[in-house]
């Protein structure tokens, strides 16, 4: 199948010479941004360059219509050949490095563009392959990359979990003492090459070999302690190889992205770090060095280390969420090297106040000199949506706020420009309007709303009986074997449904038949889970589009995009929310569907709501008030949906949490602040309903184990989580002891590859379980829901699933 190494193919076609004439200042915004950007001149197709120094860390790689998720998805659906996928590739990357160099980027990443993930790119350059996969040598293509992501009929997926602390997920490398590095993929060096052939020099993006160790785990049967640094001796000598290549092929530049040293590294790993880094001195001579921190400020050693590094031309730091970077700049910064002002914010979509940034911009012209400043993004932008000039709906006020990747770019060069003494008056007046507009517009604020979340910080919210005396009264109630059978929540979401979906919204379609067809699917869902066996039934949510746009379309201070797509993972993407003002529930939101779902079935119905930590860590929030005060007034409006769908009768009730821990922040000494309000908002929604109604909560692929204390104080009375992608990881914690009252369901398969495991091997892994866990909490359920797989994967999966439950129950019968 195709190679990682990229083919050549026609660039998109220029974009018109002639541009629209400015508007008048009244008349600006972001999304008008990108459209009068001034071009950057051209001869014969090579790019001139510009005195104003301004840096994109990296760029979204989806497409501003999703372009390569459609032409993955139809890749692995065999409709479309390796060379197909190849040139949508090729031509979203032309199209981004143009659109940056039209802009006045002076230095534009290339290598940030993946066919399913960076990190997973790395461990192909490395060729880090798990034996499993059945690699040996050559250039790594499309069939063992895929099979590494997504698993295949043979071998399981290598496990998926978050970038940090954003929605996005990597794929987690599996290194251990006998792994033998080569220099398996060209695709960095191609990249440049690529975009030097359209006469565009770039900056060639690796991830750093500290982030990628650091972020590795040890293989399967490769001893947990192994320590990951020990490898480094071993990886750098394929850095240097491709050093070695970018050299010959003209690079001038190199950025490493290092946001490992942002955490809490201790003296032995910065150390590991400033001895990399050294060691790779002599390879790098010859090449501009720049190493990319971000998503938070580096604490103070951190610093001091990665500032002594002698091979490094520039440092780049986050000035938007590291709230220290300004100050750690002010005790002193490194004579003649460059810094690389992260002021504008990569994971968010509001525009950047110009103003405030350019005092900033001056601030460190004052330390380090005019010269020596290159005005750059927070991160890279692959976190926030791609163009605004595609969102024809949303109205005038609230576009004036925003800005996307494509305009983030342009404020870049502006204020790069305006530093440089190239002010555009009209464009910051324009943006000053917008500012202040949002500032004093009577839809950002309710006083009732900030009122109720005042008053609600004055209690803890937790149920008044203890989780294992409601466990029995539920028990009673609902009556259900041992090993209880259920799943997520979600079933697959097919062509079909998604068009009814999509007649209803614009009005092709009456009420009546809308709700006609998705009394269908109801139906045909409910129909197969009891056909199956499955214990607590769900309606499988084909009234949802997406787990937190559906709600945030019923409740007020949302707006939402048409094309406002993130990457999550591979071809997965969402459309967050934009939470602009505060926050209430005008009427019930599910109670409708819930009902109809329950009264098709004798089974316990779970009715499904996303609980309020997860909808403000999936949305783009507001940035004008503290985050926990916008999860509270959530809070609060969840918490009305779960006592009415109790009072109409359903007595399972799940609130997901599923990025609880995403939201972690990445230092210690923020963490507890973090997850006290957390917790709470989650008590929140529940803290009055009946014993009887069984509250569930579920999380997926993050790392649990550190934060299970804080899960055990949720008081859900059952937790569904993540469990076999990441090699039963879960289980550790209660192996070392912790203890766990309430009911448990650890996923026994991984939705998210088309692998179906057999129901022996499922039973193994209930039998695994049931080793540390007492049979009367465990559950027995997927990974996460099953909206992205077909209906033929999902029946044979869960058929297995439920033998295996009954296979299990019988042997504890006998036993």
């Amino acid at each position: 199948m195709g190679q990682l190494a990229l083919q050549r193919v026609s660039p998109l076609p220029s974009l018109p010479r002639r541009l629209p004439s400015l508007p008048p200042p009244s008349s600006y915004s972001p999304s008008l941004l990108f459209a009068t950007a001034s071009r950057r001149p051209r001869r014969h197709g090579f790019y001139l360059v510009r005195a104003m120094s301004s840096h994109i860390v990296g760029y979204p790689r989806i497409g501003p219509k999703r372009e390569l998720k459609f032409a993955l998805e139809s890749f692995w659906d065999g409709k479309t050949a390796a060379n197909d996928l190849q040139t949508v590739a090729a031509n979203l990357r032309n199209s981004i490095w143009k659109h940056m160099a039209d802009a006045g980027i002076k230095y534009i990443p290339s290598n940030t563009f993946s066919y399913y993930d960076q990190m997973l790119d790395t461990t192909a350059m490395l060729g880090a392959v798990p034996s499993r996969y059945g690699w040996k040598n050559g250039e790594i293509g499309f069939d063992v990359y895929f099979s590494m992501a997504r698993g295949n009929d043979s071998v399981p997926a290598m496990e998926m979990t978050k970038w940090f602390d954003t929605n996005y997920h990597y794929i987690v490398p599996e290194l251990g003492p006998d792994v033998e590095f080569s220099y398996a993929s060209h695709k960095a060096v191609d990249e440049f090459k690529e975009a030097k052939a359209l006469g565009i020099d770039t900056v060639p993006v690796l991830i750093g070999p500290m982030t990628y160790l650091l972020l590795s785990k040890p293989a399967k049967g490769v001893d947990k302690s192994f320590c990951l640094l020990s490898l480094i001796d071993k990886i750098l000598p394929i850095y240097k190889e491709v050093f070695d290549d970018l050299k010959s092929a003209g690079a001038r530049w190199i950025q490493f992205d290092e946001p490992i040293l942002v955490m809490d590294l201790d003296t032995n790993q910065l150390q590991a770090f400033s001895d990399a880094y050294s060691h790779m001195e002599s390879s790098l001579a010859g090449l501009n060095v720049l190493i990319a921190t971000y998503f938070a400020d580096v604490p103070a050693e951190a610093y001091k280390t990665l500032t002594s590094l002698k091979c490094v031309t520039g440092f780049g730091f986050d000035f938007v969420r590291g709230l220290e970077t300004l100050d750690l700049i002010k005790g002193g910064f490194p004579r003649g090297k460059l810094l690389f002002a992260g002021v504008v914010d990569g994971r968010n979509i509001w525009a950047n106040d110009l103003s405030a940034s350019l005092k900033t911009l001056q601030s460190l012209e004052e330390i380090v000199g005019k010269d020596k400043v290159v005005v750059s993004t927070s991160c890279s932008l692959l976190h926030t949506a791609v163009d605004l000039v595609n969102e024809v709906k949303l109205d005038k006020e609230l576009k004036s706020w925003l800005a996307f990747a494509a305009q983030k770019v342009v404020e870049v060069n502006a204020l790069a420009k305006s530093f440089s003494g190239v002010k555009d008056e009209a464009l910051f007046s324009s943006n000053s309007m917008g500012q202040a507009s949002r500032r004093s517009s009577p839809r950002v604020t309710n006083a009732a709303v900030q009122q109720d979340v005042a008053a609600v910080k004055k209690s803890d919210h937790r149920r008044s009986t203890e989780v294992s005396a409601r466990l029995q009264t539920q028990q009673k109630k609902l009556n259900l074997p041992a090993l209880p059978t259920t799943t997520i929540g979600s079933f697959p979401q097919t062509a079909d449904l998604r068009r009814i979906r999509r007649e209803f919204k614009a009005k092709k379609i009456s009420d009546i038949d809308y709700v006609q067809a998705i009394k269908v699917e109801f139906e045909k869902v409910i129909k197969l889970q009891e056909e199956l066996g499955i214990d607590v039934l769900v309606h499988g949510e084909a009234e949802r589009n997406d787990m937190v746009e559906f709600f945030g379309e019923q409740l007020s201070g949302f707006a939402f995009t048409s094309n406002g797509w993130v990457q999550s993972y591979g071809s997965r993407c969402v459309k967050p929310p934009i939470i602009y003002g505060d926050v209430t529930r005008p009427k019930a939101m599910t109670v409708f569907w819930s009902s109809m779902a329950q009264k098709m079935t004798q089974h316990p119905m779970k009715g499904m709501l996303t609980g309020p930590v997860t909808i403000l860590n999936w949305s783009f929030v507001r940035n004008d008030q503290p985050r926990h005060e916008t999860c509270f007034q959530i809070a609060l409006a969840i918490k009305d949906e779960v006592e009415d769908l109790e009072k109409a009768g359903i007595t399972v009730i799940q609130i997901d949490e599923a990025a609880l821990r995403e939201g972690l922040p990445l230092r210690r000494s923020e963490q507890e602040f973090y997850l006290d309000w957390a917790v709470h908002a989650f008590r929140i929604t529940n803290c009055d309903v009946q014993d009887t109604t069984q509250i569930h909560t579920h999380m997926c692929y993050s790392n649990f184990n550190d934060i299970i204390h804080s899960i055990i104080n949720m008081d859900a009375d059952v937790i569904t989580i993540e469990n076999s992608r990441s090699d039963e990881k879960l289980l550790s914690v209660f192996q070392e002891g912790v203890k766990y009252c309430a009911g448990i369901g650890p996923g026994v398969y991984d939705i998210h590859s088309p692998r179906i495991p057999s129901a022996e091997e499922i039973a193994e892994r209930i039998n695994k379980m049931l080793a540390v866990l007492d049979s009367k909490v465990l559950w027995v359920n997927p990974d996460c829901g099953l909206k992205t797989r077909k209906y033929s994967e999902v029946k044979s999966a869960l058929s297995n699933m439920v033998a295996a439950a009954k296979l299990v129950r019988s042997e504890l019968i006998k036993s």
